[in-house]
C-alpha cells in the first residue's frame, strides 16, 4: 500500500513568502500530521475545504514553528467550526503534557488543549501507532533544546522527518533505507549556525541521506532566498508525493 505525503507547510524559523511553517500530512488509510506550526491550519482547511479532518498530530519539539498552530486548533474546536469533529490524538515529546499545561497557563487555561485533542505522549525509540501508522522517535541535536525526528511505516513504504537537527551520525539512523527522507537544510554554511549547532545546509543534509541509504531526499525548512543545487529536491507548501 502507497503512502501519500503533503507538505503543508515547509518555511524555516521565518515564513517564506506566502508560506506556513513546519507541516507534513502523511496519509494511508487515515491521516497522520507532523508538526503543525503557525500557517499549517489554514493550509489545511483550505485543502480539506473546511475543518482539517485529521486522525492524529505527532509534535518534534516545543520552538513555535513547529506548534505554534496547536493555539488556534483549539479556539476552532472550542467555539469555531471545528466544535462538532471529534478530538485529535496529540503526540507529545516526553514531559510535553506538562509543557502544554504551563503553555496554557498563560495563554488561557491549563487544561485547553484537551477540547480539542487527546494528549499522549512518546519515548525515545519506542514505537507507536498513530492515524494507523507506526511511529518511531530519535532523538536529535538542535541547539539545547530536546528534539527528535521522526521515523513512520506503514509496514510496506517508510519515511523520515529530520525535524529541526544539527550534523549528528543520528540522521542516518533515523533515515536507514527509508523511501523518502525529509531533512531539513536551514543554512547557507554550516559556519552560520550558532553553538552547539542546530540546523544543517544543504550539503549536510546530502550527507546524511547518502549516510542513511535512503531513496529519496527532499529538503525542507529552506528560506526562499537559498537555491539548491541541480538534481536536488527541495519541499515546497502543496507539494504531494506517492511514497
Amino acid at each position: 500500500m502507497s503512502v501519500k505525503l503533503t507538505v503543508v507547510g515547509c518555511s524555516p524559523a521565518w515564513p517564506n513568502p506566502g508560506g506556513a511553517q513546519s507541516g507534513y500530512l502523511v496519509e494511508a488509510e487515515r491521516r497522520l500530521l507532523l508538526d503543525c506550526g503557525p500557517g499549517v491550519l489554514a493550509k489545511l482547511r483550505e485543502l480539506d475545504g473546511g475543518w482539517p479532518r485529521i486522525d492524529a498530530i505527532v509534535i518534534t519539539h516545543w520552538h513555535l514553528d513547529h506548534w505554534g498552530d496547536l493555539v488556534p486548533w483549539v479556539w476552532g474546536t472550542m467555539s469555531g467550526p471545528g466544535r462538532d469533529g471529534a478530538r485529535v490524538e496529540l503526540w507529545l515529546p516526553p514531559g510535553g503534557e506538562g509543557r502544554l499545561r504551563e503553555f496554557g497557563g498563560r495563554l488561557g487555561w491549563e487544561e485547553m488543549w484537551e477540547t480539542a485533542f487527546r494528549l499522549r505522549e512518546y519515548a525515545e525509540g519506542e514505537p507507536f501507532e498513530a492515524a494507523g501508522l507506526t511511529v518511531t522517535a530519535l532523538r536529535v541535536p538542535h541547539y539545547t533544546l530536546t528534539t527528535y525526528g521522526l521515523r513512520v511505516t506503514n509496514g510496506a513504504r517508510s519515511l523520515a522527518y529530520s525535524g529541526d537537527s544539527g550534523p549528528s551520525d543520528r540522521l542516518a539512523e533515523l533515515a536507514r533505507d527509508v523511501d523518502l527522507f525529509i531533512c531539513e537544510a536551514t543554512l547557507a554554511r554550516g559556519d552560520l549556525d550558532g553553538s552547539p549547532r542546530g540546523h544543517l545546509s544543504a550539503d549536510e543534509a546530502v550527507a546524511a541521506f547518502e549516510a542513511s541509504g535512503a531513496r529519496r531526499l527532499l529538503l525542507t525548512h529552506r528560506p526562499h532566498e537559498l537555491p539548491v543545487a541541480d538534481g536536488v529536491e527541495q519541499a515546497r507548501d502543496g507539494l504531494e508525493l506517492e511514497i
